[in-house]
């Protein structure tokens, strides 16, 4: 027989044992991590979603044990700055920063709290850190692997409008990687007979003037660059290629999916589902220091054959056969 008073004893120790425990595990400091970005919620909602389901997937449960707060420039570099800064002042664990401006905008901001960096296209080219092996400082992550890309991007453009012999690339002069991957596309149209001809833009009223400027120069062509004021302007770049009737090659899937004609480039979503394993080891007591850079295992070429038919362009069979999706 198991006395009645001692059972009571026990269960009501259990309980209070049980709610010391909740309490403790309600009081213990939650990781805190943030996310920076040029972009907007919007255009980078499926990536910030891919984030939090790496982290999830590697135990974490916001609210719980982890905190993570987001801040978005909306396609404005020189906000990102001062939300850096209010970042900064929240003492993180882990700072992730996406794109080449908020990485940089990040370093600038702090060189005691851990960066983890992802679609930075050339982190060593623009200065983020002095090789991919050992990045040093606080800063490593993930490269999209942009500036190696553009060559291939130009080549498939190409094949889409075989009798152009110019080119005109679409860029913000504001972005430090930028005029790298614009010389790799000069070299490389070089190689192909193609002439090349940049339009600068960085801010909104750019855009008519530029697209204006190419009207007489018989463009057969247009690559777009991935840059987070660019992307956040996409639907309007997007009609302007469009009344222009220019073939167009893009960074990402979701410029197709706002009427581009194709895309090539890094699965951005397997990117950011990569960053967690950064952060989970920063966070674990790994430095940003010794964690080697990686680059992307995934791209995808998407093709928009409603676009193609629009323009009477026929897709060639070579680069059908090669796409990951056909839109339309």
């Amino acid at each position: 027989m198991i006395d009645r008073r001692g059972f009571l004893a026990a269960v009501t120790a259990a309980l209070a044992l049980s709610r010391a425990l909740a309490v403790a595990q309600s009081n213990r400091p939650k990781a805190r991590v943030a996310y920076l970005t040029a972009g907007t919620l919007e255009r980078e909602k499926t990536w910030l979603a891919a984030l939090r389901q790496g982290l999830r997937d590697l135990g974490y449960v916001e609210g719980e044990g982890i905190v993570l707060d987001a801040r978005f420039a909306n396609g404005s570099s020189s906000r990102l700055t001062s939300l850096a800064e209010e970042l900064v002042r929240l003492k993180l664990d882990v700072l992730v920063a996406g794109g080449d401006a908020a990485a940089l905008a990040a370093k600038n901001a702090t060189q005691t709290i851990p960066i983890v960096m992802v679609t930075v296209a050339d982190p060593v080219g623009i200065g983020l850190v002095p090789n991919l092996a050992r990045p040093g400082g606080n800063i490593t992550g993930l490269s999209d692997l942009h500036a190696d890309l553009v060559s291939k991007r130009l080549e498939m453009l190409k094949q889409m409008s075989p009798a152009a012999t110019r080119v005109a690339v679409l860029l913000n002069p504001s972005n430090p990687a930028h005029p790298i991957q614009l010389r790799a596309i000069e070299e490389a149209g070089r190689a192909m007979g193609l002439a090349i001809t940049p339009l600068e833009a960085k801010q909104l009223d750019d855009f008519e003037r530029v697209f204006a400027s190419v009207k007489g120069e018989r463009v057969g062509g247009i690559m777009v660059l991935g840059d987070r004021f660019l992307g956040t302007n996409s639907r309007k770049i997007a009609d302007l290629i469009a009344r222009n009737r220019l073939p167009a090659v893009f960074t990402q899937r979701s410029w197709v999916e706002d009427g581009g004609l194709m895309s090539y480039g890094a699965n951005f979503p397997d990117v950011y589902r990569r960053a967690a394993p950064y952060v989970d080891k920063i966070l674990k007591g790994a430095k940003p220091a010794d964690l080697p850079i990686e680059q992307p295992t995934r791209f995808d070429l998407v093709v928009n054959m409603k676009t193609a038919r629009a323009l009477g362009l026929t897709v060639p069979p070579a680069l059908l056969a090669r796409a990951d999706e056909i839109i339309g």
